[in-house]
């Protein structure tokens, strides 16, 4: 905050300066100083919407973890679905990988 204050009182300064000197000059001041926050702030929005981004996955993988860390705690018919699945998704990749291994060649 400080740091947009003494940012924001040289500028004034510059403006004060250059009035006496030129008319046209004062806009160009505020174009530029204008210009400068506005390129600030779209860093920062950037910035905040990579921030979001980021904590919906983690949020996202952290309900997954729990829900399955939930299943397997839970009876021994869930264990069953679960190697189940587990062996299930483990056949399904070795086939992939040897119908893509033949594409290739």
């Amino acid at each position: 905050m400080l740091m947009l204050v003494s940012a924001g009182l040289a500028a004034f300064t510059d403006l004060m300066d250059e009035s006496a000197q030129s008319p046209g000059a004062v806009e160009e001041i505020l174009d530029r100083e204008n210009k400068r926050m506005a390129d600030t702030l779209a860093s920062k929005v950037t910035r905040l919407k990579s921030d979001s981004d980021f904590t919906s996955v983690t949020g996202l993988l952290t309900g997954s973890v729990k829900r399955f860390s939930t299943m397997a705690r839970s009876g021994r018919d869930n264990r069953k679905l679960l190697c189940g699945v587990a062996m299930g998704l483990i056949v399904v990749f070795f086939i992939l990988s040897y119908l893509l291994s033949r594409a290739r060649t």
